[in-house]
């Protein structure tokens, strides 16, 4: 590859994706669209109808299935071409009429929930019976069991408009961050004046200059620092609301509410924090370690970042990361592997950057073509593992749709990232097993150690955080900056314990993380991670009887509650196993770890 940024013209045609695999052409687009803005004015054919007639309430929910089908071609197509180079005017076009529509179609469909509920319960049990409903049983169970927290159609249309208002504190917090903020300069290694800027402070936190560390972070929050008390206005508003709408729907606390949508019970959430708790002091060990590998007196906040073991020069290109991440996913079997082979072989993947391309990568697609995945490739290890999780998220589509109809095919965010997470942890196995040179295998297992901090034991500790101050809230308490500063500082203590300098800095952090703002969510990082860990753990144990249920579970897609797909798969997230068999494996590699540095580094 040239080092020089090429046009889209220049990328080989066998290096792209092919979306004429959903619209042939541009015009197929717009006849689709026609047809869709057709469809979307129906709804007067069924608005206030449903409780008539069992043959009324069937051809409605298969509108509304058609509907979507068209509106999910028509933006990820427009969308996906937009993606190819922002630039292009026509597509910009495409992806703004696209969602304009949906918009419409979203208010076009909006009578179905309020009209299923508003029938007498003995008629919509009679409606039931028709076998033409049998497809949509856990549609509508999903429907009817939160009918007690569903309220009048005129109530729930002052909620609706409320629900812009209780909004505000996100988007607030959106604009004062990420447009108003302006964090500072900084001297970098070549003690050239910089500026730091959310999107490059990870890059100077792992700088092996302990002094550009030190600068950043400090610079960091003393930037926050200076609008705290707005900050801690924000989120007391954003928390104030969730506690609000849980209460007006009949929730006993606004986690109990959050966690209903997808029929998670509160023993998971608390399960998951005091299961890590049991673990931190082995995570402690590894922050210890830390301190001793870096050789400071005293360990700081600022030196969480900085790798351990300094990155190899690795030169991997998109051949070889392929080939790779196929022969680290061998314990899947060969029909999961025929699936790769088929995304690899199909242009499912667009792979190298161009100009005006969407940055970063994601798998996107749609149930009557096939799954995509965009790259933004860069011949490294990192890209490498993004490959593998890209290709998770695109085989556990690929079988959804396979095995599901279009209402179900789709998958909740509890297990959306259990089949990525479960990629990258074979193939880091793989890689890990297979690596004679030991300053490889110690920089492998410590990137993998890190994402076990960030994503099981930081995410925990966030999910800890939301609970503490939603539950001061729901106690008439004020979430005052000190008393915000006093739960974050406490929670640091607790997780990273002695090994580490607490500074006044860090117990403002809560003040810029976007997360608290979608109250409840960070926890599915962790239990994603962690049963994606203890599935592969029991994939290489067990072998295939562990890869059979692995797979229904892909192809179960949306068809029931995530807890009870994760279940079948062979992990019961409301119990303590799953997290444990993760976090073993974290102690697992620590050990090594340490083995490694001690004797060979």
């Amino acid at each position: 590859m040239s080092e020089i940024l090429r046009s889209r013209e220049e990328i080989p045609q066998e290096d792209k994706w092919r979306l004429e695999d959903i619209f042939i052409s541009d015009d197929e687009w717009e006849k689709t669209f026609a047809l869709a803005e057709k469809t979307v004015a129906e709804a007067q054919k069924f608005a206030g109808k449903l409780n008539q007639s069992v043959d009324i309430f069937v051809d409605c929910l298969k509108w509304a299935e058609s509907l979507g089908l068209y509106l999910e071609n028509l933006y990820t197509y427009a969308k996906m071409r937009r993606d190819e180079d922002n630039r292009i005017p026509k597509y910009q076009g495409l992806t703004d009429r696209a969602s304009m529509l949906s918009v419409q179609a979203g208010s076009a469909l909006s009578f179905i929930v309020p009209e299923i509920l508003a029938i007498p319960d003995d008629k919509l049990a009679q409606f039931r019976q028709d076998s033409r409903l049998e497809i949509y049983k856990h549609y509508l169970d999903n429907i009817i069991r939160q009918k007690a927290h569903i309220l009048s159609l005129a109530e729930e249309k002052i909620l609706a408009e409320a629900g812009e208002l209780a909004a505000a504190p996100s988007t607030i917090f959106s604009m004062a961050n990420d447009a108003d903020l302006k964090i500072g300069y900084i001297k970098d290694e070549k003690q050239k004046e910089v500026e730091l800027t959310k999107g490059n402070y990870i890059k100077y936190l792992e700088s092996t200059d302990r002094m550009v560390r030190k600068d950043a972070y400090n610079t960091m929050y003393t930037a926050y620092g200076k609008q705290i008390n707005s900050w801690a206005a924000m989120i007391n508003a954003s928390v104030k609301a969730d506690c609000f709408f849980a209460r007006v729907r009949k929730y006993n606390s606004a986690i109990e509410g959050a966690l209903d949508d997808d029929k998670v019970p509160l023993t998971v959430y608390d399960s998951l924090i005091s299961t890590v708790h049991k673990y931190l002091p082995e995570f402690q060990r590894y922050i210890g370690l830390r301190k001793k590998i870096l050789g400071v007196e005293e360990l700081n906040m600022y030196d969480l970042y900085v790798p351990l073991v300094p990155e190899l020069n690795t030169h991997i290109p998109y051949d070889e990361a392929k080939s790779t991440v196929r022969t680290g996913l061998v314990p899947l079997g060969e029909e999961y592997l025929s699936v790769l082979d088929k995304g690899y072989d199909e242009h499912w993947i667009d792979i190298y950057e161009n100009i005006g391309k969407t940055s970063g990568a994601y798998s996107w697609g749609t149930y009557s073509a096939h799954p995509y995945v965009l790259l933004n490739h860069q011949n490294n290890l990192n890209s490498l593992f993004t490959l593998a999780h890209e290709m998770g998220h695109a085989l556990h589509s690929y079988f959804s749709n396979k095995n599901q109809p279009h209402i179900y095919a789709g998958y909740k965010i509890f297990v959306a990232e259990v089949a990525s997470t479960l990629n990258e942890s074979l193939v880091m196995r793989h890689l890990i097993d297979t690596t004679s040179d030991n300053k490889m295998k110690a920089y492998l297992i410590n990137y993998y150690i890190e994402q076990f901090r960030g994503t099981v034991f930081r995410q925990t500790m966030f999910a800890e955080f939301e609970r503490e101050i939603h539950g001061a809230v729901e106690r008439n308490e004020s979430l005052t900056v000190e008393y915000l500063n006093e739960i974050y500082r406490n929670l640091n203590l607790k997780y990273f314990g002695s090994a580490i300098n607490l500074d006044d800095n860090i117990a403002i952090e809560w003040a810029r993380i976007p997360h608290f703002y979608n109250a409840f969510y960070v926890y599915k990082y962790a239990t994603g991670f962690s049963a994606a860990t203890a599935l592969a753990q029991q994939i290489v144990e067990e072998g295939q009887p562990a890869v059979e249920r692995y797979l229904k579970f892909l192809g179960s897609g949306g068809s029931d509650y995530p807890i009870e797909l994760l279940r079948r798969a062979g992990v019961d997230m409301e119990k303590p196993e799953p997290v444990e068999q993760a976090l073993d494996v974290f102690v697992e590699l620590l050990d090594m770890l340490e083995e490694l540095i001690t004797h060979t580094i």
